[in-house]
């Protein structure tokens, strides 16, 4: 059995290419972990595919949230008000980031904030299963460390974790009309360059591209869409956990200028309760001292909330900063 896969490489510069890790869960654990290990060490970015999450629910859970973006906007902007849960478009968080999107937010240890059933099912079922996912790939990871199994899944796995379904939606540049609350102005970011503060994200997004992962040094990978992958990335939790061995992968994503179809991704993120200490254990320090200091996840996330996207917030955790 094949335990990894590569995708067909994709040249970025002259006389350089970069395969993005492509691992198959089915596969035997051992190697499994390691392989994630070794993909979170180098890109802090990988896809897995046989991730055992139905494609119905998959499928439901799109066909849902392209039904909810194509009400009118008086009617979308009814839920929520973003701040920073329900509806939003254009504007990005609290902190003046704008990209061409709306966007559902949602907070996963509650009832849907959507006054639909039907929304309110796929939801649950949708959730419920990268929970799941999510959960198997910290345990793979905490194997390849030699850590407790547990160690980054009870943060997860907790009823009063944090964690939270965000789901975007990218018109094409020439069909954002309906979506703003003002006019665009033609950019071709959608959603500019970060890293996520989570622990862990879990994106999946319809056949359209738009995805990109940093190299550093003004280097972009573009992501294909894959039918049947979830793409995973590192977030800033993990890195200072890891004790910076593991990279919080930053990315973007580009607006649909060049096709006529919208761009659908559901990002789930998964987040430690408020009040959980995030340190690195005692295993993965070995002669290192600690880089980063303890904090909650509470006080991370208010960090995280009062910087521009662009800002590399985990500096400011740094014990010598």
């Amino acid at each position: 059995m094949v335990v990894a896969t590569q995708i067909n490489p994709i040249r970025i510069e002259k006389f350089r290419e970069v395969n993005i890790p492509v691992i198959d869960l089915s596969g035997k654990k051992s190697i499994v972990a390691k392989l994630i290990v070794k993909a979170c060490e180098e890109y802090g970015f990988f896809k897995v595919i046989n991730h055992g999450i139905p494609h119905h629910v998959i499928k439901n859970m799109e066909d849902e949230s392209f039904e909810f973006f194509e009400k009118p906007l008086l009617e979308k902007k009814r839920v929520g008000s973003g701040n920073p849960f329900g509806y939003g478009c254009k504007n990005i968080g609290l902190s003046g980031d704008t990209g061409e999107l709306e966007y559902l937010l949602l907070q996963t240890n509650q009832d849907s904030i959507v006054n639909s059933s039907r929304f309110s099912c796929a939801v649950s079922s949708y959730v419920e299963g990268v929970r799941e996912l999510a959960c198997e790939i910290l345990e793979l990871i905490a194997i390849g460390l030699g850590v407790p199994h547990s160690l980054f899944s009870h943060l997860v796995s907790q009823f009063d974790s944090d964690s939270l379904l965000r789901l975007n939606h990218y018109p094409p540049l020439s069909d954002t009309s309906h979506i703003s609350c003002r006019r665009g102005s033609g950019n071709a970011i959608g959603f500019g360059e970060h890293s996520d503060p989570q622990i862990l994200t879990l994106l999946r997004s319809n056949g359209v591209a738009g995805l990109q992962i940093s190299l550093g040094n003004g280097v972009w990978v573009p992501v294909s869409p894959d039918p049947h992958a979830f793409c995973v990335n590192i977030g800033d939790i993990l890195q200072a956990m890891t004790n910076g061995r593991f990279v919080s992968v930053r990315h973007r994503a580009m607006a649909n200028a060049l096709t006529d179809r919208s761009r659908l991704s559901m990002v789930f993120f998964c987040a430690p309760p408020p009040e959980a200490v995030i340190t690195c254990p005692p295993e993965l320090l070995k002669k290192d001292e600690p880089v980063y200091r303890a904090f909650t996840w509470a006080e991370y996330k208010l960090h995280t909330y009062a910087h521009r996207l662009g800002v590399t917030r985990l500096d400011h955790f740094k014990i010598n900063e």
